[in-house]
């Protein structure tokens, strides 16, 4: 790819983007890289195709973007030689899976259930599943700074300063967190309007998987706020549903973005991304 023109296209009304004229697989000039990281921020997912990368130059790259985070799936499925990264597959090995089979199928943010949540998840697809020609295994992606510019003034009023409780054991898993995990990440309160630390967007930060309550709201108006939000940030006109081809690079931000896993595959067709994440700070 270092042979055509940089350029930045949108991909959707969602405001996603697909970069194409880049190759990981080499350093970014510093002015190449302020334009990838503008279109980061601007949009909140980043497509860049056709990438024959190692992981350590997956790493190399994430790097530019900020600390990179060694998540608690790492101790079962990361790579040896670097465990900043780990594999989702439904690949097995000698009866035993060699990634995180069923991640994030229900709508989510990465680990907002942590005290800092991170700025940004990072995939990249070494082998995408097929069946007549046509990949499988979409991730849909919400844009919660549209969701909540779409509400009502009355409920954004009703909704300013009001915190949710997030939980880790809430969260539904194809296997039981470890023990280490779930003391690792106590319920925590997040502002459920967040403001984006860069470009000051405010988006909404609730999903019904992991807030079980709202601070200071009785249970049953909680309950019918949470879920009224979350539905809401999941509206057609909010999604983009990116369709993954073998060397794409995809990158999110997880206070503008949220998303979910499309698990529509199963052996034999078979499926292999490697994902970091990058640290963030504390919402407010």
């Amino acid at each position: 790819m270092s042979g055509s023109r940089f350029r930045i296209r949108s991909l959707g009304a969602i405001a996603a983007v697909e970069i194409t004229g880049v190759d990981l697989a080499a350093p970014l000039d510093a002015q190449t890289f302020a334009e990838i990281e503008a279109a980061f921020d601007r949009s909140g997912v980043i497509v860049i195709p056709g990438q024959c990368i190692t992981p350590a130059q997956q790493l190399a790259f994430a790097r530019r973007f900020g600390d990179i985070e060694i998540n608690h799936n790492s101790a079962k499925y990361g790579l040896p030689e670097q465990p900043e990264i780990y594999k989702i597959s439904n690949i097995t090995k000698d009866g035993k899976p060699i990634g995180s089979r069923r991640a994030g199928e229900n709508w989510h943010s990465d680990m907002i259930y942590a005290a800092r949540p991170p700025r940004a998840t990072m995939l990249y697809a070494l082998e995408v599943p097929e069946l007549h020609g046509l990949s499988l295994g979409d991730t849909a992606f919400a844009n919660a700074a549209m969701a909540y510019e779409g509400l009502p003034d009355a409920m954004k009023r009703r909704i300013e300063g009001l915190k949710g409780v997030f939980d880790f054991t809430r969260r539904k898993r194809s296997e039981v967190a470890a023990a280490a995990a779930v003391e690792r990440y106590p319920p925590i309160q997040h502002p459920i309007v967040r403001t984006h630390p860069r470009t000051g967007a405010k988006c909404l930060y609730i999903n019904r998987d992991d807030c079980g309550g709202i601070a200071g709201l009785p249970f049953d108006e909680a309950e019918a706020l949470i879920v009224a939000l979350s539905d809401h940030v999941i509206k057609p006109e909010f999604l983009y549903r990116h369709r993954w081809r073998k060397g794409d690079v995809v990158m999110w931000d997880n206070c503008t973005m949220q998303h979910k896993a499309i698990i529509d595959y199963d052996l034999p067709q078979r499926r292999l991304l490697h994902r970091l994440t990058i640290a963030g700070t504390p919402p407010v």
